[in-house]
């Protein structure tokens, strides 16, 4: 009897210790998403590049960039470590002051509406998901529309981050063998 319960209580220990690590390893590969106000905030303080993932509430194709492609460990601790990510719903209806400017929620019609922030991180070709690369000094590196599988994620990123856009175009990029 005292066996089984030495066991069983040495089974518990583990299976805990387990959950914990496992528990801990996911926060830290979590992406770290900031609003834009956050990470404005932060740059000012430690420049970075900024990375926006411009989504919608209804869009399917961005709720699994969040499920697969942003929760893959390496796309988020690439991310987290060379960029400030920020999430921003391009249907959001409070302002965002930025350089002098206030961009607003501007009513398209039956409720529906489109944000001036998105409407000019993505000139105006409003499709979703679409993920926008800024340089330090909020510059655009490049647009990017449409779901991403990791790898491809990880190859647009390492274009961005490495600076590769400065002496390549992103197709002979991409092109390129791992």
């Amino acid at each position: 009897m005292q066996k089984q319960f030495f066991f069983s209580s040495v089974l518990t220990l583990l299976v805990v210790s387990f959950s914990s690590a496992l528990m801990a390893q996911q926060e830290t590969t979590a992406v770290k998403w900031y609003s834009w106000e956050e990470a404005v905030a932060l740059h000012q303080k430690r420049p970075k590049k900024i990375f926006v993932d411009v989504y919608t509430s209804w869009c399917g194709w961005c709720k699994r960039m969040d499920k697969v492609t942003f929760s893959d460990s390496t796309v988020a601790a690439y991310l987290n470590k060379h960029f400030y990510p920020v999430k921003l719903d391009a249907e959001q209806r409070a302002d965002i002051p930025f350089n002098g400017e206030v961009f607003k929620f501007v009513e398209t019609g039956y409720g529906k509406g489109i944000h001036t922030l998105a409407y000019s991180l993505l000139d105006g070709r409003l499709s979703y998901p679409s993920m926008v690369y800024l340089n330090e000094k909020f510059e655009r590196i490049m647009i990017s529309p449409g779901y991403k599988e990791a790898s491809d994620m990880l190859k647009e990123l390492r274009f961005a981050a490495e600076e590769a856009y400065k002496t390549t175009t992103w197709e002979e990029y991409r092109n390129r063998k791992p």
